[in-house]
């Protein structure tokens, strides 16, 4: 699954704040993401966040790749 950083990734499981839009700080083994609604950052495996992706937002202006 191609997730970059700066993405928006719509997920299937709310957070506990209620929000379900992470901002992903850094991708790779393991992702950073940083929750829209509280602005809460953390760490999760790669394989567990890719389970729960139900739709990326991506910004079109700054492909970094």
């Amino acid at each position: 699954m191609d997730v970059r950083p700066e993405d928006i990734l719509v997920l299937k499981k709310t957070h506990p704040c209620g929000g379900n839009k992470m901002y992903v700080i850094r991708s790779g083994m393991d992702f950073k993401l940083r929750c829209t609604t509280c602005g809460r950052e953390f760490m999760i495996p790669r394989n567990k966040i890719e389970r729960r992706i139900r739709q990326i937002i991506r910004n079109e202006n700054n492909d970094s790749i």
